[in-house]
């Protein structure tokens, strides 16, 4: 992508998300979605609560019955909490532990009634989806090709890719994944003009040159898992927001809807099974509690056990079906500007933040982050 298109997203969406202009016709939604990458703090910390309001979304309708989550005790204290969201720049805290709320505190003019983005969070919930479509039937295996579902990858590198090695991002197709860098292959996917009525992320996916054999080489790639959510929509007729709703917000007790960003609201829009996801900080705790109690009869017997082992290793990391397994038996869902949910099954924890770190991604940061699973841990194992 030019810089001067980098220039004139930015241009265009400032004046949108402050009633000064219109939406800009001539610019995609992946082209303004590409744009977040190069907003400054201070929009992400207003927009990041507001997507919404700057692109189109669908809606995932929740349930009639909310679960309740009682107030349990204190587990951390506040200052211990205010201090962390100080310094990591934090919108949301919370610690649900056997089900009940031990810490919960709110930052960057988020609400209890608000939403923010989860990013990559959302990709732990796509792959999930491939769970309930195989519970429905509408998937035969994970070990189908992708071509059976997505005939306009035949003759591609992703000819002879299973939906397993989509969901491990282990296709061995080239990629390149960078936050910083205007001519990444996760920018490019949404900046590249296609024909007018072709899936856009079919048309870029299917121009990339294969790097290994399938199976061999793990490697992190959010155009995968946009794929998988058009995979997903051809096999199932229904758009994700709609399988997410009737599969899980409708039965996890969710308190709002959430909403997920897609190519244009109309029901024929495309949403970006990478990301996207907004919801309260409340129901993120809640999915975690949903995937806690196993998911119930929405997915196979087994799936979450089989979902969050790791599947592959790489550069000392594990990953699952869009999960990141940790070595002491928990595992997390993460996403860029400090996204995570961590569910630790041996202590019945959900530990949510939402936030938006100085960075998309960082070593100092994660290490923070991963320090205060440790400290709620230890809480957790103290009381006991």
């Amino acid at each position: 992508m030019q810089f001067s298109l980098v220039i004139l997203i930015f241009v265009e969406l400032f004046a949108v998300a402050n009633g000064l202009a219109q939406e800009p016709s001539e610019l995609s939604v992946g082209q303004r979605l590409a744009a977040d990458l190069t907003w400054t703090q201070e929009q992400r910390d207003d927009r990041f609560a507001h997507m919404d309001r700057i692109f189109p979304v669908h809606r995932v309708v929740r349930g009639a019955v909310v679960r309740p989550l009682p107030v349990g005790k204190l587990l951390l204290s506040d200052s211990q909490v205010g201090d962390l969201m100080r310094t990591e720049h934090l919108a949301g805290v919370l610690v649900l532990q056997d089900g009940r709320v031990r810490n919960e505190r709110y930052g960057l003019g988020l609400t209890r009634a608000g939403h923010w983005t989860s990013f990559s969070m959302t990709k732990a919930v796509t792959d999930t989806l491939v769970g309930v479509a195989l519970r429905q039937g509408k998937l035969r295996s994970l070990d189908d090709r992708v071509t059976a579902y997505l005939a306009e990858m035949k003759g591609s590198a992703y000819d002879g890719v299973t939906v397993r090695q989509l969901m491990t991002m282990t296709s061995g197709v080239r990629w390149n994944e960078n936050y910083t860098s205007a001519d990444a292959d996760n920018v490019r996917l949404y900046t590249t003009a296609v024909t007018p009525g072709k899936d856009t992320t079919v048309e870029y996916m299917r121009t990339l040159p294969r790097a290994f054999a399938p199976g061999t080489v793990w490697h992190y790639n959010t155009g995968e898992t946009d794929l998988l959510g058009v995979l997903l929509r051809r096999a199932t007729g229904k758009t994700l927001a709609a399988q997410l709703s009737g599969a899980i917000w409708s039965h996890a007790g969710m308190e709002q809807d959430a909403t997920w960003i897609a190519s244009d609201a109309g029901p024929a829009g495309a949403e970006f099974g990478g990301s996207g996801l907004s919801a309260s900080l409340r129901d993120f705790g809640r999915l975690g509690l949903w995937v806690l109690d196993g998911g119930g009869v929405q997915v196979p017997e087994g799936w979450f056990a089989e979902a969050t082992k790791p599947q592959v290793k790489a550069g000392g990391a594990a990953y699952g079906y869009g999960w990141w397994p940790q070595p002491d038996g928990s595992f997390a869902a993460l996403g860029i500007f400090g996204q995570s949910i961590l569910i630790d099954p041996q202590r019945k924890l959900v530990v949510v933040m939402l936030g938006d770190w100085d960075q998309a991604t960082g070593s100092e940061r994660s290490k923070v982050r991963a320090a205060f699973w440790h400290t709620v841990q230890q809480a957790v194992d103290a009381e006991r």
